[in-house]
């Protein structure tokens, strides 16, 4: 039987066991696959508040087909008592906010994906149409400065599995961290842009290095060491060609220098690095230990910040690490955590000004994931974290439903109080 064959019956008439398929585009409902079976009534309530009056639905694939000439009495009888109004408002209230949450990270994953294109588009470009390759990068980092200035709070936010070329990955993850550890610190309009360019563009000098050397590893013989550190020279060099501005080609020359003098290729120390090296330097290294090339020997971005403040505290400035922790707060999007009342949970996003009560996904085995309201421990005074956990410490089931991803990817967006997608008064996760 094909769609169009499909019989098409009022809501009312629907059962637990239907398999129905919903004429809705994707972000138009909260369930994960607009073709279905229907397994709770709840699915049934969420359908109804959708708005549709009549769905389609395959007898083959339904545990209870449904029947010709099926009374008006006797569909009502077997779709059961309908709920209480205060219910069934209840049910809807869940229903908009499961729908503005999954449009909330769309967005975010959509541009975020652009703005990997569009580094790759830039790198590509970089050595035959170095001014070329410039426009593309001004133009993304002018959207996200727009952006995240006109955003008032703003969450970062833990993005989903994402595919794709890992340099454009880390470009991005470097300059959105990058651009928002910039305004905590009070940059300006400009100063902002000629951080999100050196951030986006640090490093596009490995475009000129043997693929075996793109990638710093501990196994590198000496003349391995010092062509990858030659990526450095050439991303300054590929910046002045690009006609970018003297901060920003400072910036990409010095983002491997640290504070205490162990940096390279000119060992600088303190005051001699610029403010804008300082933060990119910085940001640069945690996405190395979230994001290695090997991801077994990946931090967690919890370890990882830990690492920076404990092992690497001296290679960084001060008030620049001290405003990335306040910023990222101490279990940063993409950590696994367990509450105080014993339940895990993956922190998916965290208001940038109050970074210790992030959103979280909790593990709940009663409602599956993709059905899942996030939790905003901002609104549950009652509730705290309680400690940090690797992947591996998890008991099974918990891990299955978190779905902890192998790459942290993370973009910024609206903050939760003024985007709007807490859960709705007496809406429960």
């Amino acid at each position: 039987m094909t769609d169009v064959a499909l019989p098409v019956i009022p809501v009312e008439q629907l059962r637990v066991g239907h398999f129905v398929l919903l004429d809705l585009g994707w972000m138009d409902h909260p369930f994960p696959r607009s073709n279905f079976r229907i397994s709770s009534p709840h699915q049934i309530e969420t359908i109804r508040n959708l708005g549709l009056t009549r769905v389609r639905v395959d007898p083959a694939r339904s545990e209870f087909p449904p029947q010709e000439g099926t009374a008006p009495d006797a569909s009502a009888a077997a779709a059961g008592p309908q709920a209480p109004a205060g219910a069934a408002q209840a049910t809807d209230a869940r229903t908009q906010a499961l729908l503005q949450q999954r449009q909330a990270l769309l967005r975010c994953e959509r541009q975020y994906h652009e703005g990997t294109r569009q580094v790759r588009a830039a790198f590509d470009q970089v050595e035959r149409a170095p001014e070329a390759a410039g426009a593309i990068a001004r133009e993304l980092i002018g959207g996200m400065v727009d952006a995240i200035g006109g955003h008032g709070e703003t969450a970062i936010r833990l993005l989903s599995d994402i595919q794709g070329d890992r340099a454009g990955q880390h470009a991005m993850n470097v300059a959105v961290l990058s651009l928002l550890l910039g305004r905590a610190l009070g940059l300006d309009e400009a100063a902002l842009r000629a951080l999100g360019l050196a951030a986006l563009l640090h490093d596009m000098g490995k475009v000129r290095l043997p693929e075996p050397v793109r990638h710093k590893d501990a196994g590198f013989t000496p003349a391995q060491l010092k062509a990858y550190e030659e990526h450095v020279v050439h991303g300054a060099e590929l910046a002045r060609t690009m006609g970018l501005e003297a901060a920003v080609v400072e910036a990409i020359a010095q983002h491997h220098e640290a504070a205490d003098g162990s940096g390279f290729p000119a060992a600088l120390s303190g005051q001699r690095i610029g403010r804008l090296a300082h933060i990119v330097a910085l940001v640069n290294r945690y996405d190395g230990l979230c994001n290695p090339p090997n991801p077994a020997r990946a931090f967690t971005p919890h370890e990882a910040l830990a690492r920076l403040y404990a092992v690497h505290k001296a290679r960084f400035d001060a008030a620049t690490l001290a405003a990335f922790i306040r910023l990222l707060g101490v279990y940063p999007p993409g950590s696994i955590v367990q509450l105080s009342d014993g339940r895990y949970a993956l922190v998916q996003a965290c208001n940038a000004s109050r970074p210790l009560k992030p959103r979280v996904l909790v593990h709940d085995p009663h409602t599956p994931p993709s059905e899942a309201l996030l939790l905003d421990l901002q609104a549950q005074p009652e509730l705290s974290i309680q400690r940090s956990l690797r992947a591996d410490q998890l008991p099974r089931a918990a891990l299955d439903y978190l779905d902890p991803r192998p790459r942290y990817c993370y973009f910024f967006e609206r903050a939760l109080r003024a985007e709007g997608i807490a859960a709705p008064t007496g809406v429960h996760p």
